[in-house]
């Protein structure tokens, strides 16, 4: 089977470099459809309008309705076609994104985004998530399209709430370990191919750089700083794991993010927050090193990221409601199956209760 290495066409990261979205975008076209939330048009309007002062491109700013499903998609893709766009800019969170991303499929346009928080590897991507009206997910599409240009404006990025940075953190910290997954039992990538040197070499940088900047990155952020340690963990959030996830696979820390939708509680905490207890589960499932699980678990609680049931607001749950979790997590199509052996929900279930034994150790 071949090597695939899937990337973007081009990721522009500074302070302020909002101001310069005219610059790198450019060449793409002149009829700009942006898509952006309610409270990005407050905000960033005025700089993304003085990006294009003095220029003959055309802006129509269009707010997001709050969920990407395919209603939403085909409402604005009508929208685009009626101002002539030829250009899709999605400015703000993960189902911005999608959103934009599934308007620019739809039309054969070109995409840039805009992330307004690092809370997940989303950007860099060719996948859409679709959801229902109630925010449940539906559907996971891949376009095989990535973004032409993603921009990540540190400034923008150091003003949202720590906790979404810190979730970003808790989906990057799950690349390298479903990476190694993936190469070590030769699994296809997001390309349909294997996956290259490169990309598990980033993937791994990953990992090494959320171990050594994630806390100071979190200092910084709370204090609305941006230092070189929030430039890394922003570069790790968004395009090292943006890469490293796609480029290589994911497995079983994903599909116990899929598990845990059928909480109740689930809305409750991000996508990240559930990934970094599923990194766990899947160090558990592996039988990985006790050494390494218990580094894992050092990082989480240095930036608070879950280690626990109680951490999570699950300590709750009965056994009948968490193997409910577990049968979700080994559903047929889920990732979790990438494993070498064969995984049921009755070892999911298992691993959850010692990877939570785990966490609460490390507080004593």
């Amino acid at each position: 089977m071949a090597q695939t290495f899937i990337c973007l066409s081009k990721y522009v990261q500074g302070y302020d470099e909002l101001r310069n979205l005219r610059e790198h975008t450019a060449h793409l076209g002149k009829s700009l459809f942006v898509l952006i939330s309610p409270r990005g048009m407050r905000e960033l309007e005025g700089s993304i309008r003085q990006s294009f002062a003095e220029t003959d491109s055309v802006i129509h700013f269009e707010c997001f309705g709050g969920e990407c499903t395919k209603k939403e998609a085909a409402r604005l893709r009508v929208i685009a076609q009626k101002h002539g766009s030829d250009v899709v800019i999605g400015v703000g969170g993960g189902k911005v994104m999608d959103a934009a991303r599934a308007v620019a499929y739809l039309e054969e346009l070109p995409v840039v985004i805009v992330p307004t928080v690092a809370s997940c590897d989303a950007p860099t991507s060719a996948l859409i998530i679709y959801y229902t009206e109630d925010g449940v997910f539906e559907e996971k599409f891949e376009t095989k399209r990535n973004p032409n240009v993603v921009l990540a404006d540190t400034r923008i990025i150091a003003e949202a709430p720590v906790r979404l940075l810190v979730a970003g953190m808790g989906d990057a910290l799950a690349t390298y370990f479903e990476a190694r997954t993936c190469v070590e039992n030769c699994r296809t990538n997001y390309g349909g191919g294997q996956a290259t040197l490169a990309s598990l070499a980033i993937a791994k940088l990953c990992y090494e750089t959320l171990l050594a900047d994630g806390a100071a990155a979190k200092l910084a952020a709370e204090n609305r700083v941006v230092t070189k340690a929030l430039d890394n963990i922003i570069e790790a959030n968004t395009l090292l794991s943006g890469i490293g996830f796609e480029c290589n696979g994911s497995a079983a820390a994903h599909s116990m993010y899929s598990g845990f939708s059928t909480l109740p509680t689930y809305h409750d905490k991000y996508h990240g927050e559930w990934v970094a207890f599923g990194t766990i589960v899947l160090l558990v499932l592996e039988n990985r090193p006790r050494q390494e699980i218990e580094e894992v678990i050092r990082f989480s609680r240095s930036v608070g990221l879950p280690t626990t049931f109680k951490d999570l607001d699950i300590d709750h749950c009965s056994r009948a409601d968490l193997y409910q979790v577990a049968q979700k997590a080994t559903a047929p199509k889920e990732a979790i199956h990438k494993e070498p052996f064969v995984v049921t929900a009755t070892d999911v279930l298992s691993a959850m209760y010692v990877a939570d034994a785990l966490g609460r150790q490390s507080q004593v």
